[in-house]
Formats: structure tokens, sequence, C-alpha cells
């Protein structure tokens, strides 16, 4: 057997290396200069109690802080009642239903948590606490990995933790991301299918980091070293183009936010390809969701882009004043209200890095020049100035940041205020100019700046996957996904949406891949099994936001972007009308306008203020066929779609292509005719794609979690990291795991593989089936029969047997392969006997013709006859050296012209290949979105006749009313004639009664006169009487 003194490092060593967090794990030297940086010895449970396991029965009861305390019995109650000592040192009495067991002391800290005696979440967590605290920050859990975000460097990365993981088994090795990365490679060079790489959870949990771990592994492992050494271009080779990849994504795609100062505001979904020899062929890079209201919005907690930052403060003098900027990051509204650092980040040595990545990714250096051109004119737009006139009309403030913007794109000043401030809109066949208020001009300025970066990240991603790209030798590829985690905001909006819809059908993948396929296939391959619901069905969910019929949220919205005259609060009310009290996932908020939707993870209320313009995302189309036809060339690239538009819809923003040859530019052409596509179909088309994709790969699952709030190592938030446990599966992916049989071989392969270890079980003069075999080999194993099942194709395996079975077989292989060398050497040996025997005759006849020719050679007519030989074919010789010389030119000139030929050919082919795949996405999302309004226009039709029927029966009800108004019309002209009759007639007895009452008062005058005079007359009476009584008296 060959042997090399070149060893990797142990597998005890590596175990020790990422404890203690070195990057050398046998390096004496760095053991003792490092020591003070060991991991502390956390001590277990009991040896902090110094109690000893046995002697007491121990439990786990609940805490509203901590999640759980550990404690045991010292007295048993009545019933379920138990007084619990807890490790606080406190007694509280508890029921014993309500704690959870502890596992045995060999538990701690084990490497895979499906072998927990006890699985419950007290242990879960706990585990992952003791291993964290020990600076292990990766823990199996079942068949997927779990994360810990260290929050500082840990040195496990290093070459020779490569070396060390390298076709290792899983249980060889401790948990790593490495572990992860190199059974995915194996699993696709072994089964010849395309793997996938899962790497999810929350914001700041680690994602990214873990991402570049990956790519750095696969790109350690599987590079063509040899080719780059052969051609002298290692520093340009593919896998350094694709190591280079990552801080230019970074610099450009990632921000600092409240939970992690390196978060990547967009998806990407990584594939590196691979050839049939296992060696990297190419890579390509998909993107998804880039948030890009932060280029004009930020919180005062959070930053920009990194790359403002880091150019603004790291690029050339000489840059900066060509493309006019003066300024710090203060100086700049689009960065002045945020933070302008991040403690430990040197803004300006991460520029350094930017430009050297570029340049190992193949950039020149005009084309560097051509994207901070664009991040200077995004600078330069959020610094103008407008002003409201008394008119409500926008004008120009100053105008040195217009003239600047100008410059920097290539475009006319007086064209783009006038584009801006008072743009043309076509009216049928004319063109109507409309003044813009204050309010409209800002809203419109932000949508370009958006507009802007999201263009030219879309033609900077293109231009690395153009460096990554090869014509051909791909077989097959290992993708991984990085995208955003589940966000709860203080207000989420219609970004968060998209996000959280996104991780709801990964979740639905995870879940069905982990849970119920597995359960499907025990079926299919009749093993006994009691189906297992384990409450994680998230179809209901995924079918409120997506489903066309009935209608969903995403659809609703478009549905109402097309209608006239809708507004968010239509929207939001037409969303009650179709879902609420229909759903128990959608509910209705109290105050607030928007809607609850209740997600995997939470319940999140949503506030629908701005969707309608969010998800149209409308652009000034009268800037951007400007900037279409601008003086720089990438300028108008970016915005070709609007070149030659004399104001149609614009397109797709995400088909972007790079200059790469006239297919690209062909590819473009086919792009612009697409129609008109909203920002949710665009994501919903794109999401389906991708899961398209992740259906068609084997997957690996690794979930980031997410330690603590705030950013500090060494500590771990119990309750959060059991919310994110709960939310990823990871418990019920541990319970399925234990409880079934995640390891499964085909018969045949089981045959062939394994009866090594029985030679002579199964006989091979008559025909035995596969499955008749696999049993006939597991008796002669003497496996007990709990360990596996043999289902109608495959066997089952429980999780560990394989390994076991794989270990033995690997035993026996060496033992034959030592019989095999023994015998080849003895082989060996004896031919060399012979050739040595061989070799002494030979040497006995050279020796006796060596003499004859020394005889020969003093021979003087021999010496005469070679003095004459040679002239005699001189000169034809002579000739036939030129003609060969002269045809050797010729072949070398025909395979020079033939090699050029052959990669122009490679080339030509290798862009007919990305324009078929763009226009095939192409097509594909235009039959999507043909579906869309399909259904759009069939719920508008059905809308259509139900409103031409109630416009009928209104027609109907107003004819009648108009008769019913006719007839009160005619008897208003009966009653207003009758009532012009009486008022005639009041009129006249008005008169007469005037002269009755004139008549009665001369009456009553000549009344009252009468009685005057009456009065009179009484009184001469009564004086006449008295003078008559008084003359009787006398």
């Amino acid at each position: 057997m060959l042997r090399t003194n070149r060893q990797g490092p142990t597998v005890a060593s590596i175990r020790r290396a990422i404890q203690q967090g070195l990057d050398r794990p046998e390096t004496p030297a760095l053991t003792a200069s490092l020591a003070s940086r060991k991991a502390p010895v956390v001590p277990d449970l009991f040896e902090q109690a110094n109690v000893n396991f046995t002697d007491k029965k121990w439990v786990w009861v609940p805490h509203d802080k901590e999640g759980y305390v550990a404690g045991y019995v010292v007295k048993e109650e009545a019933g379920d009642v138990v007084v619990v000592h807890l490790m606080s040192g406190r007694d509280i009495t508890v029921n014993i239903n309500e704690t959870e067991k502890v596992n045995p002391p060999k538990f701690e800290k084990v490497e895979d948590m499906a072998d927990l005696g006890y699985l419950n979440e007290a242990s879960v967590v706990h585990n992952l606490k003791q291993r964290y605290a020990s600076n292990m920050i990766y823990t199996y859990s079942g068949l997927f990995l779990v994360a810990v975000n260290p929050y500082y460097d840990l040195q496990i990365y290093g070459p020779e933790f490569v070396a060390g993981y390298k076709n290792k088994k899983r249980s060889e090795v401790p948990p790593h991301i490495f572990a992860i990365a190199d059974a995915a490679f194996h699993d696709m060079l072994h089964s010849k299918e395309n793997q996938s790489i899962l790497i999810t959870g929350e914001s700041g949990a680690g994602k990214t980091e873990n991402t570049k771990k990956v790519i750095q592994y696969l790109t350690a492992i599987a590079g063509d070293h040899k080719t780059a050494l052969a051609t002298g271009v290692s520093g340009s080779s593919l896998e350094q183009q694709v190591l280079s990849a990552n801080p230019i994504l970074e610099s450009f795609g990632n921000a600092q936010t409240i939970r992690n100062n390196n978060s990547s505001r967009f998806g990407k979904f990584i594939r590196i390809e691979f050839n049939f020899a296992g060696q990297i062929a190419g890579a390509n890079i998909e993107w998804y969701l880039l948030e890009k209201p932060r280029v004009t919005n930020q919180s005062k907690h959070e930053r920009n882009y990194h790359i403002f930052y880091q150019f603004i403060k790291g690029a050339d003098k000489s840059i900066k004043n060509k493309l006019l900027i003066d300024k710090g990051a203060d100086g700049y509204n689009f960065t002045r209200k945020c933070r302008q650092t991040i403690q430990g980040v040197d803004d300006v040595a991460e520029f350094d890095t930017l430009v050297r990545a570029m340049k190992a990714t193949g950039f020149r250096s005009d084309e560097q020049a051509d994207l901070f051109r664009i991040i200077a004119a995004i600078l330069h737009l959020g610094n103008m100035q407008f002003q409201a006139t008394r008119n409500d009309e926008a004008v120009l403030g100053e105008q040195v940041a217009a003239e600047k913007l100008c410059h920097v794109l290539g475009i006319q000043l007086s064209e783009f205020t006038r584009a801006l401030l008072r743009p043309s809109i076509k009216a049928g066949r004319d063109w109507v100019t409309q003044s813009r208020t204050l309010q409209q001009v800002e809203f419109s300025v932000e949508a370009l700046a958006r507009s802007m970066y999201e263009r030219m990240f879309g033609a900077l991603v293109s231009r690395i996957n153009a460096a990554m790209g090869r014509p051909d030798g791909k077989s097959t590829f290992i993708g991984v996904l990085d995208i955003a985690g589940f966000e709860i905001l203080e207000t989420n909006s219609f970004e968060q949406l998209c996000i959280n819809y996104t991780n709801e059908r990964l979740q639905q993948f995870f879940n069905r891949t982990m849970f119920v396929l597995e359960q499907e296939e025990y079926k299919r391959e009749g093993i006994e099994w009691n189906f297992i619901d384990f409450g994680m069905d998230l179809q209901p969910t995924i079918d409120l936001i997506d489903r066309t019929k009935p209608i969903g949220i995403m659809s609703c919205l478009d549905e109402e972007c097309v209608m006239p005259r809708a507004t968010d609060k239509t929207f939001t009310e037409k969303l009650h009308g179709l879902w609420a009290n229909r759903s128990d996932k959608y509910d209705v908020p109290r105050f607030a306008m928007g809607f609850i939707v209740k997600h995997y993870a939470s319940h999140v209320e949503y506030s629908t203020q701005g969707w309608l313009e969010k998800n149209k995302d409308p652009l000034n189309e009268n800037v951007t066929r400007l900037l279409g036809n601008s003086s720089e060339p990438f300028v108008a690239q970016l915005y070709a779609d609007y070149a030659d538009a004399d104001g149609g819809a614009g397109t797709d923003p995400s088909a972007l292509a790079a200059p790469s040859g006239a297919s690209r530019a062909r590819v473009a052409t086919t792009l612009k005719r697409g129609a008109f596509r909203t920002v949710g179909q665009r994501h919903k088309d794109q999401l389906n794609m991708l899961m398209a994709q992740l259906n068609s790969t084997q997957p690996h699952f690794v979930r980031c979690i997410l330690p603590n709030p705030d950013k500090r190592a060494g500590i771990i938030d119990t309750p959060l990291v059991l919310d994110q446990l709960r939310c990823n599966g990871v418990l019920e992916g541990i319970r399925i795991t234990r409880q079934g049989f995640p390891n499964r071989v085909p018969f045949p392969e089981f045959r062939q593989r394994y009866e090594i270890l029985a030679p002579n079980v199964v006989p091979r003069q008559v025909f035995v089936d596969s499955k008749q075999a696999a049993s006939m080999l597991l008796d002669a194993l003497r496996m007990d029969r709990a360990k596996f099942r043999l289902g109608h194709t495959k066997v089952f395996f429980r999780a560990g047997v394989l390994a076991e079975l794989e270990e033995t077989r690997d035993i026996e292989l060496a033992k034959i392969i030592t019989q095999l060398q023994a015998v080849a050497r003895g082989a060996l040996s004896r031919s060399r006997f012979r050739r040595r025997i061989e070799q002494a005759r030979a040497i006995r006849v050279i020796q006796s013709n060596a003499r004859v020719y020394n005889q020969l050679c003093e021979w003087p007519w021999w010496k005469l006859y070679r003095t004459v030989k040679p002239l005699l074919h001189v000169t034809r010789v002579d000739e036939e050296m030129r003609k060969r010389e002269t045809r050797i030119a010729d072949l070398e000139a025909r395979v020079k012209t033939e090699e050029a030929e052959r990669r122009r050919i490679e080339s030509d082919h290798h862009d007919l290949e990305r324009a078929k795949s763009d226009i095939e996405a192409l097509l594909l999302s235009e039959r999507s979105a043909a579906l869309d309004q399909e259904e759009i226009l069939k719920r508008t039709q059905e809308r259509e006749v139900a409103l031409e029927e109630s416009l009928r029966e209104h027609e109907a009800r107003l004819e009648e009313l108009e008769e019913q108004l006719a007839d009160a019309a005619r008897a208003r002209a009966d009653v207003e004639e009758q009532l012009a009759v009486a008022t005639r007639k009041m009129e006249s007895e008005t008169v007469a009664m005037r002269d009755l009452a004139s008549q009665h008062k001369q009456r009553n005058d000549e009344a009252a006169s009468l009685q005057a005079e009456i009065a009179e007359y009484r009184a001469a009476l009564e004086g006449v009487e008295a003078d008559h009584a008084a003359s009787l008296e006398r």
C-alpha cells in the first residue's frame, strides 16, 4: 500500500481546536502561545450542584426569563404536586406534569441532539447553551445543522480544518458547516443529482457568513488547481472569481441594521456548477427582493448600503473629482440621516478589498467607474432641492446639485428639469404638459434613485455571472440559498409581506421534505408507521397570500392596481370583505388601516399605507427616456428599454443584461416587448422558479440561530432561542429523525455494496431477487429487527445503523485490500527476479556484440563506407527537411485558426445558451402574467356583467320613476291651477273682507257716537229727575 508522510489533522485534534477556537489544531507553539484563549471549562449541572445525578430526581422547571431552570425533587406531596429545589437555591411547589426530565451527564454537550435520551425543549436549549459556552457553535439536530452566531471570529475555518473535513464521514468529525458542504459534494458525486444547501434564520443569525464558508470549502476541495498552475493564471482563476464575488455583493447588497452590522438586504441563490470530474466548471448568482427603500430612507440606528460610505471615504480623489463628489457622508441627504460608521469596520480598507475583488473578477477600470458613476448620481439626486409656488407647482431651488447630476449622467439640464417638473403625458393622440406638485416631484426623485440602484445592481450581478460562466463541461451543481429571514418590525409594509411570504414557502418546503414526504414514503414502501401530525401545515397561509381563486392578498393588490380610482383604503376594505371571518389565518386590526396574517412564526400586523404605489412602482417616463438616450453608454444601457419608447409601460427592472455580445442585445430587445409587471407579480414568478429549482435538488438544511438581540458574544437569550427552535421546526425534525428511518438504500445497491460482509450467504448458481438477497444478508449479519425495515424497493435504517455498516464494510475492505497487496507484492517480487535474470542474459549478448562492433570499426573498408555514406543523400535530406518544416508551419497555423474558431463558436454557444435561458424565463414569466391577467380579466368581466345587469335594473327603475315623476308633475299642475283659483278667490274674499271690515268699523264708530249721545241723554235725564225730586221735596 502506498503511503504518504503528509497527513491531515486527527479527529481528536479537530475537536479540541473547535472547542478552543484555534486555527492550527496540531501546532504546539500556537496552542501554547494562545493558551489564554482557550474556551472556559463549563461545569455541568451536577458539578455545579455538587450532587450525584443518581442520588436525585432531576427535572426542568419552566421559567419566564430563563426559559427553564434545573432542579431536583426534594419532596413529593399529595397527587402530582412536588417540591423542587432549584439551582438558584430556592424551593418551589409545582405539578410534576409541568416539568421535563433531565438527561444523564453523559449527554452533556452531545453533538447530535437526536441522541438525547429525553428529547424535550429544555434539554435541547440546554445542550445548545452548554456547547455555545464552550465555543462549539455547530450542533446537529437530526438531519440538519444548527448554527448559533458567536458574534466574534472563531478561528475554525483555516486550511487545516478544510483538510480535516475533506472526505470524512459525518460521524468521524465534529459538527461544522464544512461537514454539510462536504456531504452535499459527495452526494452530488455519488448520485449525480443536483444539491442545495438552504441556510435560513432570522436577521443577524449568521446566514451570510455561513454561506461564505460553504463557498470557501467547495472552492478549496473542488478547484482545478492543476489547470491554474499549468496556465499560470491562478490570480484570475474561476475559484478566485467565485470567492471574489462575495466582497462585491456585500458592498452593494449589505447594510447595517439594528440586529446585524453586515445584514444581507437581498436574497441570493448561488449555484456552483461542477463537471463530470467533480471540479468547479462555473457559477451563477440569482438575486431576489433587493431592499430598494433603504437607498432613500433609513432609520437613525441603521445605515445605507455599504458602498455609499466606502466610495465616499475610500475612493481616489481623481475619480471623486471626476464624479463631482466633494463632501463627506454627512453632506448628502441619502446618507446623513443615519449612522455614518460601524464599530470595528474600516470603510477605506473595505473599499480597497472591493476594488481588488473587482479586478480578480475581471472588471475593467471603466466598468468600475460606471458603477461608481451611478452611486455618485444617486448622492447628487438626493441633494436636489425644490420649492412650491403659490399655485402649488414645484420649481427647482438651487441648481448646483442638478447640474452635477446631469453632468454625471450625461444628460441636458434643461431637458431634465422639464421632464421632472413639467412632464408630458399622452392623452389619446395628443401630448399634454402637466405641472407637478412638490410632493409629486420629491416622490419621483426617490423613485428614480431606487430604480437606478436596482438596475445597477442587476447589471452588476449579470456582469459577475458573465465572468464566472463557462461555455461547456457542466454536469451538476450545488446551490446555496441565503435569503432574508422572517421579519416583524414596528411598522410592517409591503416589503415585509414579500419577505415573510418567501419564508413561509421555504418553511413549507422544509416541512414537506422533513416530515410529510418522509412519512408518505413510509406508506408507499409498506413500512409500519403511525402518521405523526406535527401541526406545521402552512398551505392555508400561503393560499391566503398568493391564491388566485378565491382571490388572495397579492392577486387582490394586482387587481386594485389596474382599477380606476382605487386607493389603499378600497384595497383594504376589499380584503376585509373577502377574508374577514372566512379564514382563521386572517384578522382585522382594531384601529389601523391594514390586516393581520397568522404566519408560522408569529402574528404580523401589516399597514397597507402606500401599497398600490409600491406594487406599481411607477417611474417618470420622461426622465427614463432621457436616461435611455444618455451620452454615457452604461446609463443608456440601464434604461435601454425606454430609449425608443413613446410612453409605453416599463419592463421588469430585474431583466438586465451585461454587455456580452449581440445575443445579449437580442435578449434585451426581446425583453423590451414584455408586458407591464407589478412588483408582486415579479416576486411571485421569481419565487416559483426558485421553488421549482429547489424541488429538483436534494436539500441540506442549516438553521442559523440568533443568540440574543444585543449582538453580544457568549450570551444566550433562552426565550428568544426557544421561539426560533419552534419556528424553525428543529424539535419536530429531531422527533421524526428518532422515530423514523432517515437512512434508506435500494435493494440492488444494498446487495452490491454490503454483500462483501457475508459473501457466501446469497447463492450465485440460482436467481435470487434483490429484496430476498437483502433479507438474507441482514439475517446473516444478525441485525436487530428494531433497527431496520424492509420496504418494497428499499431497506430503511434507524439513525446511526448505516454508519455502523459502513465501518464494518471498511474493515472488511481493508482486510481484502491488505491480502490483495500481499499477493501483488509477491507477484511484483517474482516479476522483478525474472527480469533480473533476463537482464543478466541480455548483458552478456550486448557485451559479445560490442566486441564484434569494435573489431568492425577498425576495418579500413568499414571506415571508408562510413565516410562516403552520409554524402549520398545529403541534398535530398535537406529538401525533405524544408518540406516538413513548411508543412509543420502550415499545420500550426491551421491549429491556431481552428482553436480561435472553436473559442469563438464556444463563446457564441455560451451567449446563445444564456439568451435562451433568459428568453425561457421571460416566456415563463409572461405565461404566468397571462394567467394572472386572464384571471383578473375574468373577474373583471364577471363584475362587468353584474354591473350591466344592475344597470339594466336601475334603468328600468329610472323609467318607472320618470313615469311617476310625470304623473306627479301633472298632479302638481292641477294642484297649482286649483291653487291659483283658490288664490284669486281668496284675494277677492280678502277685498270683500276689507270692505266689510271698513263698514264694520264705520258702524262701530256710529254705534259709539250713539252710545255717547245715549249717555249724554241719560245724564241729562238723571239731572232732570234729580231736579224734579228736589222740587217735590220742597
